[in-house]
């Protein structure tokens, strides 16, 4: 029963993200709220919660597994968001410095400096991450784990190529 109701929320909010993707690429374009009012914060929680029902499902978590994982593969989550956060500043606040006329070499540096500790944190924080969630996986869910986050991020990329390209026809369909 459990099982069924978790399957059956995956479904549900599979059906969302992939409803929402031209709407949210389009927002993230033009800078607006998406026209059904979901927001990139909201379809990126979905597509997380999609995400984790669908590794329970695929490694077989069991039920006193889940908790312990759920908690773990919700930080790796956030850090890997906050990482993609910090770098993305940091990169634009690079693009300022390195197109500032003049260009102050000096901040340029600290910046450059201070991207390579961001992105060394990140990937420090990650393998802790990694770590605990291997804690509460065996050998073959953590090797059938590394496998999902794979095909996930392929779906991910494919979805926001799809929605891109749903969205330049659109454009071109409505000069």
């Amino acid at each position: 029963m459990i099982r069924s109701l978790r399957v059956r929320g995956f479904v549900v909010a599979a059906a969302i993200v992939v409803a929402a993707a031209p709407a949210f690429a389009a927002q993230g374009r033009r800078g607006q709220e998406a026209p059904a009012g979901i927001t990139p914060a909201e379809v990126q929680q979905m597509f997380d919660a999609a995400e984790l029902l669908q590794a329970q499902q695929r490694l077989n978590i069991r039920d006193d597994q889940f908790p312990q994982f759920l908690r773990r593969f919700k930080t790796l989550q956030d850090i890997r968001r906050a990482g993609l956060n910090e770098r993305a500043r940091r990169v634009m606040q690079l693009q300022r410095l390195a197109t500032a006329t003049p260009m102050d070499e000096n901040a340029v540096t600290e910046q450059l400096k201070a991207l390579k500790d961001a992105d060394a944190k990140t990937a420090a924080d990650v393998a802790r991450a990694y770590d605990a969630i291997d804690e509460v996986l065996d050998v073959k869910q953590r090797a059938q784990f590394r496998v999902f986050e794979e095909m996930m991020e392929r779906q991910k990329l494919d979805l926001v190529t799809r929605a891109r390209q749903a969205n330049q026809a659109g454009r071109r369909g409505n000069p």
